[in-house]
């Protein structure tokens, strides 16, 4: 969703300022115009400046937050299905300048589940496409948050890499068409 409409903040809300990743609270009627729907979260403009605001704080916006694949998933009963569901979780975490999920612009570059009792460790390690991106911890603990929405996941660590560096060779075909790349 991309709108021009301006859209009346109805209370403070924290946000995450973009690029730097720095928090902030936004004021109750400040006027957002909202630029980026995508995997919960809600990216918005206002006065000239870019805001993240987190799918749970929707209402803000007069919207309706938004299911993650897990929270509509039952428990998964193997590691097939236990990874088909990180895989579906990671699509949904986006950074808020690019309106592709972080698993097709190619920025995790492994998912390690371990057997921990009867549930489930997760390791994950990813880059970010700059080392200077200021929204790199903010899309780490977004990483680590809908994996733990998984059922039967208590634990998940998601490290920051730089080796190998990022380049745009790791997207899908799909991004690259997307981002107007090929």
């Amino acid at each position: 969703m991309h709108s021009s409409e301006l859209i009346e903040l109805s209370r403070n809300v924290e946000a995450s300022i973009v690029p730097s990743g720095d928090k902030v609270t936004l004021q109750k009627g400040e006027q957002a115009q909202i630029t980026q729907t995508l995997g919960g979260t809600y990216t918005v403009i206002i006065n000239g400046n870019m805001f993240r605001i987190e799918g749970s704080d929707a209402d803000v916006l007069g919207l309706e937050p938004s299911k993650t694949p897990a929270e509509t998933a039952k428990r998964p009963n193997n590691l097939e299905e236990l990874n088909q569901q990180i895989q579906e979780q990671l699509k949904t975490v986006y950074d808020p300048e690019i309106p592709v999920n972080i698993i097709d612009l190619g920025l995790v570059y492994s998912c390690e589940p371990t057997k921990i009792n009867d549930n489930w460790k997760v390791d994950v390690k990813m880059t970010l496409t700059a080392p200077g991106c200021g929204m790199g911890p903010v899309l780490q603990q977004d990483a680590q948050n809908r994996l733990l929405c998984i059922e039967s996941v208590d634990e998940v660590d998601v490290e920051i890499v730089w080796d190998p560096p990022w380049n745009r060779d790791m997207m899908s075909e799909e991004a690259q068409l997307q981002l107007g790349m090929m």
